[in-house]
Parts: structure tokens; C-alpha cells; sequence
């Protein structure tokens, strides 16, 4: 982390409401009412300085109005010290300088920082390898790329708290916490989290928690310092390894896409397969227990009918034999040859013994 900033001055300079020059106000004065020094001479000066001091406290104290815009909060100082509230949007009046001081900041504005590369004009980017390599748990080197969006949640803290020397690469004027001391808060909460991964979770599988990582240690850090930003999103943009091994680095990276690829067809086969497997083993098993409980119904039936005709049978046991008797036949004799020999034709039965050889 960081070592907390030294804060230089309580109050630091600030964007300032626009002054009068007294000397130069009198001067117009002095014209506005030259002629009538010369119409009244010496004796009419009293009068016009009275009226000179009459209007000149009126004019002064006119100067304090100002306008807060929608988007914007003002900070009022009354010789230097902060005077709480902050003022809303709208018309507002307050000592004028030097006595008070009115600062005014945008606070609905989400800003951006973007560490390891700047955007150039149309669009170009331009990268910055002192900000972005950086070294790895495992003691790989690592480029990486990153945007913060942040906006003033706390203007007294923003404007009073931390002194900065600004940045002037992106328009941030000296005093204002988001210049250096964002930048550096940034890159020292980003070093951490990268030196405590390995390469392989910033290239591929763990970017998320990187980034979740980061904001909440430059969050952090943030608040330790008070500075009054508040970190709305981190954002890895770029992350590659150095131009001198990146052909290789990008071969494992192909390779671990093949991979991956292979597994997630595999998976898909698998999850194909598989229910169709399960299917064919659920049907066999209920086509068994089908025929299964056939047989069973089967069994039971011919055995109740056997216990029947049982039953039946030693009750009347002629009549019971006759009966199966004559079933028996009627199953068997449709489907034998028959021939009938009646006696009172005259014949015999063995006039008709080499039946088959006769046929």
C-alpha cells in the first residue's frame, strides 16, 4: 500500500472567484467623475468622494453572487477557513474575495483514469511500459492495461484533505487528489493483487477477481487518504505478456483453447451418450419386469385353475375325469386325421391297419 500522502497545506489552492482590482476600479471612477471634479473644482471632492465610497461597498458586495449548475457543489471559505454546508445548485451569494472564496467542482461527473496506455487523438492509443509491465506471483513479467471510472463523493475532503501536484497530462490541475496521488494509489493497489497472482489467472481464467481485488484495495486506500473519491469501476483492458515472449505465451494460449475446446466436446458426447445409455437401460429393465410379472400372473392363474379343477375333481371324480377326458379330445382330435368305421357296415378295423400306405 501506498504510503499516506503528507498534506502540505490545510487549505489548497483552488479554482478562485474572480476578484476586483480595486486600483484599476478607481481609475474608471476617476474618469466616470472627472468632469465633475472639474465643474465643482476643489471644493465639490468631498462630495464625490462620499458618493465614491457609498457605491464602491455596494458594487463590491454585488460581485458574490454565483451560480451552482445542476451537476456541480460549492465549497464556501470565510478568510480561509471552510464554512460548512456545501451549496446546492442555484443562485448564492458569499463574501467576496478576499474575504470569502467560493470553489465550485463537478460531482456528478464520472471521470476516468487509464493506467499503462493514454488514448490519443482519433482514437490512438499510446502505451505506457513504465506504468504497465509489472511482475507476477510466479516471477513472470506481465503488460497490463487498465481504466478506473470515479466521480467526487466527498468535495470538503476532495478539496481540503490531500494536496497533489496534479497531472498535467490529464488536465489536472495542481491541488486536486485525482492526479498523482489517484495514479499512484492505482498502480500501487494494481501491483499487489498482480504480484500475488500467477500469470496464468491475469491472462485468462481470473481477470474478474483481479479487478474485484484492485478496487477494493485503491478503495481502500482512497479512504485511508480521505481523499473524497469514490471508485465507481475497475476495468482491465489490455493484458498480454512482454513483445519478447508473446508468440510463445500466445502458443500455450492456443494450446489451453484446443484443450479446453477437446473437454467441452468430450462433455458434450458424454452428456449426449449418457441419456441415451440410461434410456436403453430403463427400458430393457421394464421390459423384464413386464414379462416378468406376466409370467407371474401366468403361474398364478394356471395354478388357481389347476387347484380348481382339483378341488372339482374330488368331489366327483368320474364325472370331473370324464369332463378333462372330452376337453382332452377336443384339443387333440382337430388336428389328426380321422377315419370312422361304423359297424353296422360290416367291416373291421383291420381291413384298415396299412392306413398310411394306402393314403
Amino acid at each position: 500500500m501506498l504510503p499516506k500522502l503528507p498534506v502540505l497545506s490545510r487549505f489548497q489552492q483552488q479554482r478562485q472567484s474572480p476578484e476586483i482590482d480595486l486600483d484599476q476600479l478607481m481609475g474608471k471612477i476617476k474618469d466616470v467623475f472627472r468632469p465633475i471634479f472639474g465643474r465643482f473644482g476643489r471644493g465639490g471632492m468631498g462630495g464625490v468622494l462620499l458618493m465614491v465610497a457609498l457605491v464602491l461597498p455596494i458594487i463590491w458586495l454585488a460581485t458574490g453572487f454565483y451560480q451552482v449548475q445542476p451537476a456541480e457543489r460549492a465549497a464556501t471559505r470565510l478568510f480561509g477557513k471552510f464554512t460548512p454546508p456545501l451549496k446546492e445548485a442555484g443562485l448564492h451569494w458569499y463574501w467576496p474575495s478576499p474575504v470569502g472564496t467560493v470553489s465550485k467542482e463537478i460531482v456528478e461527473e464520472t471521470k476516468r483514469l487509464e493506467l499503462g496506455f493514454r488514448s490519443g487523438p482519433a482514437g490512438q492509443l499510446v502505451d505506457v511500459p513504465a506504468e504497465a509491465l509489472m511482475i507476477t506471483g510466479d516471477l513472470n513479467i506481465v503488460d497490463v492495461q487498465m481504466v478506473v471510472q470515479y466521480r467526487i463523493n466527498d468535495l470538503a475532503n476532495y478539496l481540503f484533505q490531500v494536496d497533489d501536484p496534479g497531472d498535467i497530462d490529464r488536465e489536472i490541475r495542481t491541488g486536486a487528489p485525482d492526479g498523482m496521488t489517484l495514479k499512484d494509489a492505482t498502480e500501487a493497489a494494481l501491483r499487489q493483487v498482480v504480484g500475488q497472482s500467477s500469470i496464468d489467472d491475469i491472462l485468462t481464467v481470473n481477470k474478474e477477481r483481479v479487478q474485484a481485488d484492485t478496487m477494493l484495495l485503491l478503495a481502500n486506500i482512497l479512504n485511508d487518504y480521505e481523499a473524497g473519491i469514490e471508485v465507481l469501476e475497475v476495468r482491465l483492458q489490455n493484458v498480454r505478456p512482454p513483445d519478447e515472449v508473446r508468440d510463445a505465451f500466445d502458443d500455450v494460449v492456443r494450446a489451453r483453447v484446443d484443450k479446453e475446446a477437446r473437454i467441452n466436446e468430450a462433455l458434450a458426447y458424454q452428456q449426449d451418450q449418457v441419456p441415451r445409455a440410461r434410456g436403453d437401460a430403463q427400458r430393457i429393465t421394464n421390459a423384464a419386469e413386464a414379462f416378468k410379472q406376466e409370467r407371474i400372473l401366468k403361474a398364478t392363474g394356471e395354478s388357481s385353475r389347476f387347484l380348481s379343477v382339483l378341488t372339482e375333481y374330488r368331489e366327483s371324480r368320474d364325472v370331473t375325469r370324464q369332463r378333462l377326458y372330452l376337453e382332452a379330445m377336443e384339443e387333440v382330435l382337430p388336428g389328426m386325421k380321422k377315419f370312422i368305421v361304423a359297424p353296422e357296415a360290416g367291416g373291421s378295423l383291420l381291413q384298415f391297419l396299412p392306413l398310411q400306405e394306402s393314403q
